[in-house]
């Protein structure tokens, strides 16, 4: 009840109660004889005006509601601000200044300050017009200029529109910390993923878990779809130094990741294995007790599966990818004869077309694509298993093949005890569309000319990366980069180096990635740009 005093809610302090003189919206004090807390049954000296207090006390019921529905909606505002991305690990939470303040360098996304500033400005204006609005009632809506039933019907009205403009505000940061149906605050669909495909992938697993929207556009793959279609890429190395164990090793951030364990027999553990990165899988071929199988890793969802097949099931073949799809050529069947068919395989579709056959059949052989071009080269072929020099093309467009002399960089002297299997499939890589191999043997690095069709020796590989007949040694381009990832052996527990080196940049001078207690012997390589 009203004891002849004003009673608010001060606006900076919504959690106290306390009296003031000069409330700068409306004041209303009732001249009325209260005693013990109750009304008395008659009002003396005002008989002619009986209905005028409890008219008053309406006034002032309204305006209170109004003042309070306009504190809460000021609340409402700040909290939702608070909340936007209180869930993100803050490690990977970098201010950046790309793609208009959403994400920049690093790619990863703002804080909450970036998201919520122009929110918190257009929440200051919706907060103006509700007190110019309030004030242009004020001044329209005097004591004595309209009657009492209109003033309280404006007083609802204002309740009502500031209590759906609190509504509205707040479906508006819904999509900032819940799992509504949008990206990013103010922009529509493709500007949110055109932002967010900036962002490094070391950061998806955290974007993830802000809402369903950004776990759902991760997991589908149209963001990486969106990268690849602009020319957005980063490279991640993915190699085996522990029979079915994976890691992977981010060169941007400098970021070990340990891929989940295959669950898989023991017969595929000790067999033959060949490793493919294509679009965002990583695909693992080897042999169990009666058939070939395929374990493929998908970066969309951090697991292994299985059961899929090729056309012709095959292992000891050459391969390479490029974006969305590989191709597959030679090796040989289950039977152990050397094949000489070929297959491509897409990705985004995770379905196998046969190509037409090589000229030769091969096995023990490496791929690459160059130029647009397709390129198997060496390997071992007919039916005494002699070594391969020549290498063949393959025309994506024309989908035809055509054998390249002397295009195999060669192996090292082996005495007539030593088989052919006995040394590993070259050692080649492609970076800006020029072909480089590593010559375990004399330790050397050398380049393709493609014009005159001879190698030459640049450079030297780095003295610590040592191999058995060129196994145990991973030689891959990683971006604009070589890589040569092995160690030195050691008893015991060793560690295995990534060497690095920028052909652009002049002769081989490799520089130390990153260094990693593991097993030195690298089983399988593969590096995924995506």
């Amino acid at each position: 009840m009203l004891d002849g005093r004003s009673c608010v809610v001060p606006r900076l302090f919504s959690s106290t109660c306390q009296a003031e003189n000069d409330w700068s919206y409306m004041k209303c004090l009732l001249e009325l004889d209260i005693k013990n807390g109750k009304r008395p049954m008659e009002i003396d000296d005002v008989e002619d005006e009986p209905q005028q207090p409890r008219k008053c006390t309406r006034k002032l019921d309204s305006y209170n509601r109004v003042e309070m529905a306009r504190i809460s909606f000021q609340r409402q505002s700040i909290e939702a601000k608070d909340s936007v991305v209180s869930q993100m690990d803050q490690e990977t939470i970098e201010p950046l200044n790309v793609c208009e303040g959403v994400v920049g360098e690093g790619g990863a996304l703002t804080d909450r300050r970036l998201l919520g500033e122009q929110e918190h400005e257009e929440g200051d204006g919706d907060l103006m017009d509700v007190g110019d609005h309030q004030s242009d009632g004020q001044h329209q809506a005097k004591p004595g200029d309209l009657s009492d039933e209109h003033r309280l019907q404006h007083d609802e009205n204002l309740m009502n529109s500031s209590e759906q403009q609190s509504e509205q505000q707040q479906q508006q940061h819904g999509g900032d910390s819940s799992d509504s149906g949008s990206l990013l605050p103010r922009m529509n669909r493709d500007s949110s993923i055109a932002c967010l495909s900036r962002c490094s992938r070391s950061d998806y697993g955290s974007l993830a878990s802000l809402n369903r929207s950004f776990r759902n556009i991760i997991r589908s793959g149209e963001l990486y779809q969106w990268r690849r279609l602009n020319g957005i890429m980063e490279h991640w190395i993915y190699f085996s130094c522990a029979l079915l164990e994976w890691e992977a090793y981010d060169p941007i951030r400098q970021r070990w990741m340990h891929l989940p364990r295959m669950a898989s027999n023991e017969c595929f553990m000790c067999s033959d294995k060949e490793s493919l990165a294509v679009g965002t899988e990583l695909l693992v071929f080897g042999r169990e007790l009666r058939s070939h199988v395929i374990y493929r890793y998908s970066l969309l969802t951090n697991s292994w599966t299985s059961g899929m097949r090729m056309n012709a099931p095959r292992c000891l073949f050459g391969s390479a990818s490029l974006g969305e799809i590989a191709i597959l050529a030679g090796g040989c069947d289950s039977e152990g004869h050397i094949l000489d068919s070929a297959e491509l395989y897409n990705s985004e579709t995770q379905t196998w077309e046969t190509l037409p056959s090589m000229k030769k059949p091969r096995k023990m052989c490496s791929g690459v694509f160059m130029d647009g071009k397709f390129y198997v080269i060496g390997g071992i072929g007919g039916s005494d298993s002699r070594v391969l020099t020549c290498g063949e093309e393959y025309n994506v467009q024309s989908r035809t093949w055509t054998e390249i002399p002397n295009m195999s960089p060669g192996r090292s002297s082996r005495g007539p005890e030593m088989p052919a299997t006995a040394e590993a499939p070259p050692l080649v890589a492609v970076v800006n569309d020029e072909l480089y191999a590593a010559d375990y043997a004399d330790m050397e690095v050398k380049k393709y000319d493609k014009e005159e069709k001879v190698w030459i020796s640049i450079g030297r590989l780095p003295e610590r990366a040592v191999s058995m007949n060129g196994w145990g040694l991973a030689f891959r381009a990683c971006g604009d980069k070589l890589i040569v990832i092995g160690g030195p052996r050691t008893h015991g527990e060793g560690f295995i180096e990534l060497n690095s080196w920028v052909p652009s940049a002049g002769p081989p001078h490799w520089d130390l990635l990153a260094r990693k207690r593991s097993g030195n012997f690298v089983y399988n390589c593969a590096v995924m740009g995506c």
